[in-house]
């Protein structure tokens, strides 16, 4: 589970409703069908407006890889996989790393590596790798702008949810504690669009938007020590390229154990 987003959404519904208890604000005020309707049925039909269905279908998977934490490629790791892919090439050439290419799990690693193991030009190479970079991209902005629409449209639903109720209260003027619940009520349906669209709508793009620019990052990797090792750099450039896409903190650590690796290896 990705635990930053568990957390914060329990967060956020803690703020609100440990804030309206010490408000001293009735969170019973808070089970309201009619402004619930409006805010979430309202919003929903507002995404659904906006996106065609191809699009909304992968809803529940980007729900999926909002609280679900991904296993992601470790840079230091990679890094050290390119190093010794690369000592393997410059020693017995591209075709020793075949067998190593058939058991790459991730499927854009593995088609690159066959691509120059077959032979495919660095140019083709880099511009097949990188339109299926664009293509991911394109793919994971789609995504992150349904969260990124809804969070806009459900403020904007609240103010009118609260439109709606004051309409009703201005209905019942003549009681009193009738209208005092009545607007109430009304603001109900302000309080539950910000909340959606701010504390929920907007994080869950923003968390889809960090998440495809680390997945990216990682593909750019890929292709930098694809094409090395289709170049035959030496593993020692190909770490000192490479590590680039490390902070700087952390490449000390990186060359540390690539070359731990290394020695195993040679040994």
């Amino acid at each position: 589970m990705d635990k930053s987003t568990i957390i914060g959404v329990i967060l956020g519904v803690v703020a609100v409703f440990v804030g309206m208890y010490l408000k001293g604000a009735s969170l019973l005020a808070l089970i309201n069908p009619a402004a619930i309707l409006i805010i979430l049925v309202g919003t929903i039909a507002a995404v659904c407006i906006s996106f065609p269905m191809a699009e909304l279908k992968r809803v529940p998977t980007l729900f999926a890889i909002l609280f679900k934490e991904k296993q992601e490629h470790n840079k230091r790791e990679l890094v050290s996989q390119f190093m010794n892919w690369a000592g393997v090439a410059r020693r017995e050439g591209l075709l020793a790393l075949e067998n190593t290419a058939d058991e790459i799990v991730d499927p854009f690693l593995r088609n690159g590596m066959k691509m120059i193991i077959d032979g495919g030009e660095p140019d083709f190479v880099r511009e097949v790798l990188e339109e299926e970079i664009n293509a991911i991209e394109e793919r994971h902005a789609s995504g992150a702008l349904i969260f990124s629409q809804a969070g806009t449209y459900a403020p904007t639903l609240g103010v009118l949810g609260a439109v709606i109720g004051l309409v009703a209260a201005l209905g019942n003027l003549a009681d009193i504690d009738m209208l005092g619940l009545s607007i109430s009520a009304a603001f109900i349906a302000t309080l539950l669009g910000i909340f959606t669209g701010y504390v929920l709508w907007h994080p869950f793009a923003n968390k889809l938007k960090r998440k495809s620019a680390r997945e990216i990052e990682v593909k750019k990797i890929m292709i930098e020590g694809l094409l090395s090792i289709q170049a035959g750099v030496s593993p020692t450039a190909i770490e000192q390229k490479l590590l680039v896409y490390i902070p700087l903190r952390e490449r000390s650590v990186a060359k540390n154990a690539a070359r731990e690796e290394g020695a195993e290896l040679d040994g």
